[in-house]
């Protein structure tokens, strides 16, 4: 037999179309993303942006020491002389002085930088070293044995300031501060030649420093944006998590109340029963005149009503007590072989005198041999009332209940109860599967319930491993399916032999 998806609800009458929202989290997550969206300038970013650029001018920092060193080494080979080594010595020392702060930078803490006199700091040192450049661009190697000298300070100097632009570029206005004097020491001593070559080297100079400039702050832009975003990332991250604790923290008290209430109420059996059954009991005696009549007839119909409306609310009781017990996992199941097909047919008897009343017909359609299930017959018993009362319950004058026990396609075995009484909009099966809770017909109803005959039955037959269905259409009808699963089923015992029987009857006498 094909079975459709099962429509499950939670404990509660929770409408899930509606969105809601805690605005004091929603105003808290809207303030971090303003105060995460923040723009270049901002100290917390600036002193990021610092270590970064200390970091950088530590892991690079035998990049343009080593471009010196070679330099000089050419140079001496060249003829320069001494000039060059003082200017090695120069400009290494200034690398060294910045590479030494930039080093203190990158091991001490974001949090306790102080970006106005560090950025103070980092700049004069690139201007220390943008000394050295310039000293370089005024040398002169009139007997050494480089051809075209100027071009190759414009190399060296186009080198030097690629570099830069890469190392230096978490640090804005690093490459103007240290290129700014070298390349305009280059051009003046350039125009005093008034060579063509000396020219376009001074011109391509001094276009490239803008460039690089332009370059250097596209990266600078790159990495705030990265550190925003990370920032961004980590707040919301952090909120998520806040909220979450809340969450959980708000389920888990939920969760602990429900369970206490459950408890309490499944603690509270005798209490409420005993006084209840004292009242069934004298109001049965007064309305059968077991101590004496009683002549006037008003007072029998009351001791009737009284009678009627204990046991109700008996029922009532006795309903919320199962409820309250599966939640509390105080349910005791007591597990034995359980014929399903005779449970199914004895409630089936025991609702046809209400059914019958209300000209409802009861057809069954049962499997002719199905094997016993290990479970609790009181709950298989409970189970077959509860659907088959919810469809006498909603079934009109002259209708059918078609009530079925057979295989399910997995190797298990289901008991269906299907009405073909007003049905249920798709939208209400979540509310009656809930507890408490009922639908639009089950409130117009004259025969309302409580609305824990389903909820009963889903807790009974989750804690039996089973499941439960349940489909309707408006105007159509309503089928309820209870599936117990294969792993309950037992499988038929071998006849015992007549011989092994008897053998053992008579080692019994002996």
């Amino acid at each position: 037999m094909p079975f459709h998806h099962s429509n499950t609800a939670d404990k509660f009458i929770v409408d899930r179309r509606k969105t809601h929202r805690n605005s004091d989290v929603s105003r808290a997550v809207r303030k971090t993303r303003d105060r995460l969206s923040q723009q270049a300038g901002n100290p917390a970013f600036e002193s990021e942006l610092l270590k970064l650029h200390a970091r950088a001018m530590v892991r690079s920092a035998t990049a343009i020491p080593l471009l010196v060193l070679s330099i000089s080494i050419v140079g001496l080979f060249s003829g320069m002389g001494n000039e060059i080594l003082l200017w090695a010595l120069l400009t290494l020392t200034c690398y060294a002085c910045l590479a030494y702060f930039a080093r203190r930078v990158d091991r001490s803490e974001a949090s306790a930088i102080d970006p106005g006199p560090t950025r103070a700091y980092f700049l004069a040192g690139h201007f220390l070293s943008g000394l050295g450049w310039a000293y370089f661009a005024q040398l002169g190697c009139d007997g050494c044995s480089i051809d075209q000298f100027s071009v190759f300070k414009a190399v060296v100097l186009l080198l030097a300031i690629a570099a830069t632009a890469l190392i230096g570029s978490s640090l804005r206005r690093t490459l103007v501060v240290t290129f700014a004097f070298p390349v305009a020491a280059y051009a003046i001593a350039g125009a005093r030649l008034w060579m063509p070559v000396e020219a376009v080297m001074a011109g391509l100079l001094v276009l490239a420093l803008p460039f690089f400039s332009h370059v250097a702050a596209n990266m600078n832009r790159a990495a705030l944006m990265l550190m925003s975003f990370r920032r961004e990332v980590d707040g919301l991250i952090a909120e998520l998590e806040t909220a979450k604790s809340m969450s959980d923290e708000a389920r888990r008290r939920a969760e602990e109340a429900n369970l206490a209430k459950s408890r309490f109420l499944a603690s509270m059996s005798h209490e409420l029963r005993t006084p209840l059954n004292a009242i069934l009991g004298f109001s049965e005696v007064m309305a059968n005149e077991v101590l004496g009549s009683m002549n006037n007839q008003t007072y029998r119909d009351y001791a009737h009503d009284i009678h009627g409306s204990g046991q109700h609310l008996l029922d009532v009781i006795n309903e919320i007590l199962d409820l309250s017990r599966i939640e509390a996992g105080r349910y005791q199941l007591n597990e034995e072989p359980v014929t399903v097909l005779h449970t199914v047919e004895e409630c089936c008897r025991l609702m046809e005198l209400k059914a019958r009343n209300k000209g409802i017909r009861i057809v069954k359609q049962f499997e002719s041999v199905l094997p016993r299930l290990f479970a609790d017959e009181r709950a298989v018993r409970q189970i077959t009332l509860n659907l088959l009362s919810n469809a006498v319950k909603f079934t009109g004058s002259g209708g059918e209940i078609l009530v079925r026990v057979g295989w399910t396609a997995g190797g298990g075995q289901y008991v269906s109860v299907k009405d073909n009484g007003p049905g249920i909009p798709e939208d209400e099966i979540p509310i009656v599967l809930s507890a408490f809770g009922q639908g639009s017909i089950a409130i117009k109803s004259a025969e309302q319930g409580t609305g824990l005959g389903l909820p009963i039955v889903q807790g009974l037959l989750a804690m039996l491993g089973g499941e439960f269905q349940l489909h309707s259409r408006l105007r159509e009808g309503t089928e309820a399916i209870a599936i117990f699963p294969p792993s309950r089923v037992m499988e038929a015992l071998p006849a015992v032999p007549t011989r092994t029987v008897a053998r053992g009857e008579r080692r019994k006498s002996a």
